[in-house]
C-alpha cells in the first residue's frame, strides 16, 4: 500500500494528496497515518510546500466527511431508524444502537465530533450520527475543520521530522498498512459470519 500511496503522491502532487484524503475519509482502510506522514517526506524533500499539502489535506477530509454527513441528513433519522430495524441484524446495527449514538451526540455532539477527529477508526464514522440528528452546518464543519488540521498536521510534521529516516520508516510503515487493511477485513466477515450463525 506504501508504494501505492507514494506513487500517486508523486504523479498527483496536492492533487494526488487531495485524492487520496478524500479517498480515506469514504474507505477507512486508506488510513491517513500513511498518507500525511509520506506528504511530509516530500515537502522535507523540497518537492511541495507544507502550506500546500496541509491545505490539500484538509480540504480532501472535509470532502469525504462531507459526503457522509450531507447523506446521513438527507436520508434522516426517521428513515434510517426504519432500515436499521429491517436491514440492521446484517450489519450487527440495532434500534438501541442509534438510539444510544443520537442520544450521545445530542448530549455531547460538538466534543464528540472534535474529539472523534483525532481518533482512528471514528474520525468518518461520526460524521454519519452527526448528519441524522441534523447538528447545524456550521457547527460540523467548523469542528471537522479544526480537529482535522491538529490531526493533518501532526502526521505530516512527522514526517518531515522523519525525513532523513525514510528507509527505516518505510520498512514499518508498509507492514503497518497491511495490517490495517486485514484487521479491517477480518472485523467485516467476523460480524456477518457472528450475524449468520445467530440467524
Amino acid at each position: 500500500m506504501i508504494s501505492w500511496i507514494t506513487d500517486v503522491i508523486a504523479a498527483g502532487g496536492i492533487w494526488g494528496i487531495f485524492a487520496l484524503m478524500l479517498l480515506e475519509n469514504l474507505f477507512p482502510p486508506i488510513p491517513s497515518e500513511l498518507i500525511m506522514p509520506m506528504a511530509g517526506f516530500a515537502v522535507a524533500r523540497g518537492q511541495m510546500s507544507m502550506a500546500g499539502v496541509l491545505l490539500a489535506g484538509l480540504l480532501g477530509t472535509i470532502a469525504g466527511n462531507a459526503v457522509w454527513f450531507e447523506a446521513a441528513r438527507w436520508f434522516g433519522a426517521a428513515r434510517s431508524k426504519a432500515l436499521v430495524a429491517r436491514f440492521g441484524g446484517w450489519l450487527g446495527i440495532t434500534h438501541a444502537d442509534m438510539d444510544n449514538a443520537e442520544l450521545t451526540l445530542r448530549r455531547h455532539g460538538p466534543w464528540a465530533v472534535l474529539i472523534g477527529r483525532l481518533m482512528p477508526g471514528i474520525r468518518t464514522v461520526i460524521s454519519i450520527p452527526a448528519g441524522l440528528i441534523e447538528m447545524p452546518r456550521g457547527l460540523f464543519y467548523g469542528l471537522t475543520a479544526l480537529g482535522s488540521a491538529v490531526w493533518i498536521g501532526l502526521l505530516t510534521v512527522t514526517g518531515y521530522v522523519l525525513e532523513d529516516r525514510f528507509g527505516v520508516v518505510e520498512t514499518w510503515l508498509d507492514p503497518v498498512g497491511k495490517v490495517i487493511v486485514v484487521v479491517v477485513a477480518a472485523l467485516m466477515l467476523w460480524t456477518l459470519w457472528a450475524l449468520w450463525r445467530r440467524r
